[in-house]
């Protein structure tokens, strides 16, 4: 007799599913029993790709939405509460970078008043209006439960405040500030709400490919955020909420504790 995985019968979104660190969390929730509505604003065949991944046996729904527009909000947590009659866990990955103002940005920094607007509209639209939107629509259906997860995905500090990378640092800067303040909008309901970074530049689609390849050896495999998300996404952190996690300083035999003072990410 086959063991239940551990998160059987959990419904989960995963925004920007269909490649680099949505890809990996995409399909290490449906590995782990859940069933994933995964959307993607443009490229449904990536998302449809994972539907025949090992392991995904038949529990990822690709579902084309794009994140800065309300009406497809609402259709993605829809299809999630007709489909399965349930939403449980939200993870808001959907994310524009750099390369939407730069292709050099790496090696040559844009600074900010040379920034198109178009540009930085897109980066704020994605980063920081889209996680706001999918919550509102996802929040109602967790509260009436009385249980849910909302995850939202950022990154290093550093990175916030590193030079010409503005808007992608303030953007996630601001989507940590919607953590820390819909955590508290959330206190005692049994939805929790926290951020989740990677702890390091990670290979992903937003790696320009002009990346030198030297360092792109150095990059972290998307598949880092699988462990910590599973455990956020699980009972097993019930009443964990408002904190900021580095994938790379999670650790499982402690998965609740506090970074040290000093440590990265």
């Amino acid at each position: 007799m086959s063991q239940e995985l551990p998160l059987t019968g959990r419904v989960a979104i995963v925004t920007g599913g269909g490649r680099g660190l949505g890809r990996a969390m995409t399909l290490g929730l449906a590995r782990a029993g859940a069933t994933v509505v995964a959307t993607a604003a443009r490229e449904r065949a990536e998302i449809e790709r994972l539907a025949d991944e090992p392991g995904a046996d038949g529990r990822i729904v690709p579902l084309v939405a794009d994140v800065t527009r309300e009406d497809d909000c609402a259709s993605v947590v829809a299809t999630a509460l007709d489909r399965f009659g349930r939403l449980d866990v939200l993870v808001n990955n959907a994310g524009r970078g750099m390369k939407y103002v730069s292709e050099n940005f790496m090696t040559e920094p844009t600074r900010f008043w040379e920034t198109p607007a178009d540009a930085w509209r897109l980066v704020i639209e994605t980063n920081v209006v889209g996680p706001f939107l999918m919550a509102r629509a996802a929040t109602p259906a967790m509260l009436a439960t009385g249980w849910g997860r909302i995850v939202n995905i950022s990154m290093n500090t550093e990175t916030m405040r590193r030079r010409g990378f503005s808007p992608y640092g303030p953007s996630k800067a601001a989507l940590e500030s919607e953590t820390i303040i819909w955590a508290q909008d959330l206190d005692g309901t049994g939805v929790t709400v926290n951020a989740l970074a990677p702890g390091g530049a990670t290979l992903t689609g937003m790696i320009p490919a002009g990346f030198p390849e030297h360092m792109r050896a150095t990059l972290l495999d998307p598949s880092v955020m699988v462990p910590p998300l599973l455990w956020l996404a699980s009972r097993q952190s019930d009443g964990v909420t408002g904190r900021r996690f580095v994938a790379t300083n999670w650790r499982a035999d402690n998965p609740g504790a506090r970074p040290p003072a000093g440590s990265r990410g």
